[in-house]
């Protein structure tokens, strides 16, 4: 199974990382690549606006089983109205699973903008595969759940949420992505229109304050309302301030409860964090809970 780890975002500051993800990778059975331009360094991107473009069109032009992003960081958003579009959905169509999170999400969005097709919200390369030994490695689950799912065998993933949500069973297109993000997304042509959908976001160094405004403005944009049920996913690597008071993630997430109908829902395990899963973006899926237990399910299929 071809893969070909990419770099669309941010610089790989260290080439040490990304060439053992790679070796990784291939230990796993992945016929595990580096496109040309991956270690390519420009300011704090990986290469100029043009070699990360001519990098993610060589990638959909070769059709690999597996397109993985080096990193996130920043950069896709220079590049969205520059993408060919036709040409990542054909790459999808030959077999091409895009997998990454973060700020990926600009990817995954437009592809189900532009060409309604779907990607997997799943590791990066330097970040989950490149991590030292001495760092932690990588993390088994992530490790496993990652070659079920490019193995067309992951059917469903399940997590522990919140009380009070017994009994809850909704169906919908599972989309979504880091909530920064998503929110920088709205009004443009490559923010998907997804009613009765199921949501996901995740969130990394932005305080509770900053979560709740951005979900606020979800709402006040009627995309929340639209939607089904919301996943929320780790919100990581914030720090408390003296002036919170009280004030916490737990308390802002409450805070837009009060205001929607449509249920949020915690645990997810994906985001920023070693252990994660992968979810089916683009993709139908089943949300189902029983006492705190959540599945999300979607069967078989890419």
């Amino acid at each position: 199974m071809k893969l070909i780890i990419f770099s669309p975002a941010g610089v790989v500051l260290k080439a040490p990382p990304l060439r053992l993800a790679c070796r990784r990778l291939q230990a796993l059975g992945f016929d595990a690549v580096l496109d040309e331009s991956a270690l390519a360094r420009h300011q704090r991107f990986a290469g100029d606006d043009d070699t990360r473009l001519a990098a993610l069109h060589r990638v959909a032009e070769d059709a690999p089983s597996v397109a993985m992003a080096a990193r996130g960081g920043y950069g896709l958003m220079r590049l969205l109205d520059r993408i060919d579009w036709p040409l990542m959905a054909r790459s999808v169509e030959r077999g091409t699973r895009w997998v990454g999170y973060s700020d990926l999400t600009c990817l995954q969005m437009g592809l189900l903008a532009h060409a309604k097709q779907p990607s997997w919200a799943g590791p990066l390369a330097a970040d989950d595969f490149g991590r030292a030994d001495d760092a932690g490695g990588v993390d088994e689950i992530t490790r496993d759940v990652f070659c079920e799912a490019m193995g067309g065998e992951l059917e469903a993933i399940g997590f522990r949420t919140d009380a009070g949500r017994d009994g809850l069973a909704v169906r919908g297109t599972l989309w979504g992505g880091n909530l920064a993000t998503l929110c920088s997304l709205l009004g443009t042509p490559h923010f998907p229109r997804v009613r009765g959908g199921v949501l996901y976001i995740e969130e990394v160094n932005e305080h509770p304050y900053r979560v709740e405004r951005c979900l606020l403005q979800l709402l006040q944009a009627g995309v929340l309302s639209a939607q089904k049920a919301v996943l929320v996913g780790a919100v990581s690597a914030w720090k408390p301030a003296p002036t919170d008071r009280g004030y916490s993630l737990a308390k802002a997430l409450a805070a837009v409860q009060s205001r929607t109908k449509v249920p949020l829902l915690t645990g997810l395990p994906f985001g920023h964090v070693p252990t994660k899963v992968c979810l089916p973006l683009g993709r139908r899926v089943d949300l189902v809970v029983e006492g705190r237990q959540a599945l999300l399910a979607w069967g078989h299929g890419r």
